[in-house]
């Protein structure tokens, strides 16, 4: 039986979030559907859509229950096509890491991201992969929220295509050499950092994402 893995791509539905950073995970599953030809349906707790690579089978999901509640669709999703956790894999954005940094783990905290938190909490567990897409935090005291729901700048929409292609090269390898060695490939700097001016923004750590 061929391998299947459920990736799960972070987001909230609706037209008005459509191109803001909270919604990597939806932009990079639509890259890839895209790419392979496949139209999302809508159904329980999400869209979803199948795509096949080298024998393995992906089950991409984008949750309809917006971010905070993304635990009822993973769970609902996990159930049906009774994966075992090593099976799933996560997609979502990170304001700690610069804008087109990625990080792979194959396990962990939340780091504050509410998506992710309630993930945990649904499957009682954090050994489950994910990948964080990072987005800048660009924005000064009190205005996380604002930054993390703003839409993308000119800028930032062209190297999406780039950051979706490494994050599903990175997918793709997870299923064929295992995470472990995925993971010297997917943490890399992205050459594109080279080119982008400092604008002074540290990387932040154990920033708590609001509640959106």
């Amino acid at each position: 039986m061929a391998a299947t893995y459920l990736v799960v791509g972070l987001g909230n539905i609706g037209a008005e979030y459509a191109k803001t950073r909270h919604n990597m995970g939806f932009m990079i599953l639509d890259a890839w559907a895209q790419a392979s030809n496949v139209l999302f349906k809508t159904d329980r707790y999400g869209d979803v859509a199948e795509v096949s690579f080298k024998g393995r089978w992906f089950v991409l999901l984008k949750p309809s229950t917006y971010m905070n509640l993304s635990g009822n669709a993973v769970r609902y999703w996990m159930q049906q096509l009774h994966l075992p956790l090593e099976n799933l894999i996560v997609i979502s954005d990170d304001i700690a890491l610069p804008f087109g940094t990625l990080r792979m783990r194959a396990n962990g905290s939340s780091g504050g991201h509410n998506g992710l938190e309630d993930i945990s909490r649904k499957l009682e567990s954090e050994q489950w992969a994910r990948i964080r897409v990072g987005i800048g935090n660009g924005f000064s005291r009190g205005g996380q929220i604002d930054y993390v729901l703003g839409t993308l700048s000119k800028e930032e929409l062209e190297q999406v295509p780039d950051l979706a292609a490494r994050v599903i090269q990175g997918i793709k390898d997870v299923s064929t050499i295992g995470i472990q060695r995925a993971m010297n490939t997917v943490n890399t700097k992205p050459q594109v950092q080279k080119k982008e001016k400092s604008e002074g923004n540290e990387e932040k750590s154990g920033s708590k994402l609001p509640e959106i």
